[in-house]
């Protein structure tokens, strides 16, 4: 038994393995650290360094779009707001409401947003993915209630929206 297997046993909800009846439970992944199995509702990533945990629905689309966040270390979960949910990745979060969709958070932006309180702060929510920031040089995130920036001479700002 893997440990993906004991993962899966431990929430049914992810489904049938993709893979059933095709002779191979898991893949390794071409980094040669993690590997990987497909689900009906989630996929279920392993290293010896994160262990084992499941991304699913928007969330896991963006992954799919972001790979270079590395390996999830946690499982999706909801955010004490109840509003919201999220999965930490070794290099940075992805945050999904109804409202706002699915976006990612990482380096020197994460941070900030994160002593600040993550979306229990003035700023609430992510509303884009990092961007660069034409004005400045350096980079932007958007959030419900206003914008961080970086620029390497600055580190993050943080922009309110007037209410």
């Amino acid at each position: 038994m893997s440990a993906i297997d004991d993962k899966w046993r431990q929430i049914p909800w992810v489904g049938n393995p993709k893979d059933e009846g095709a002779g191979s439970a898991e893949m390794a992944l071409p980094d040669g650290r993690g590997r990987v199995r497909d689900f009906d509702h989630a996929s279920i990533y392993w290293t010896a360094e994160t262990g084992a945990h499941e991304v699913h629905g928007d969330i896991r689309l963006k992954y799919g779009q972001h790979r270079w966040l590395g390996y999830p270390v946690t499982d999706e979960t909801a955010t004490p707001d109840g509003v919201g949910r999220y999965n930490h990745f070794e290099h940075g979060s992805i945050y999904w409401t109804p409202h706002t969709g699915a976006h990612e958070v990482h380096g020197m932006i994460r941070e900030k947003w994160a002593s600040m309180g993550w979306e229990r702060s003035r700023l609430r929510y992510p509303t884009s993915d990092e961007l660069p920031d034409s004005s400045t040089g350096g980079r932007l995130s958007r959030f419900e209630g206003g914008v961080i920036r970086w620029t390497a001479a600055g580190g993050a700002v943080v922009g309110f929206t007037i209410d």
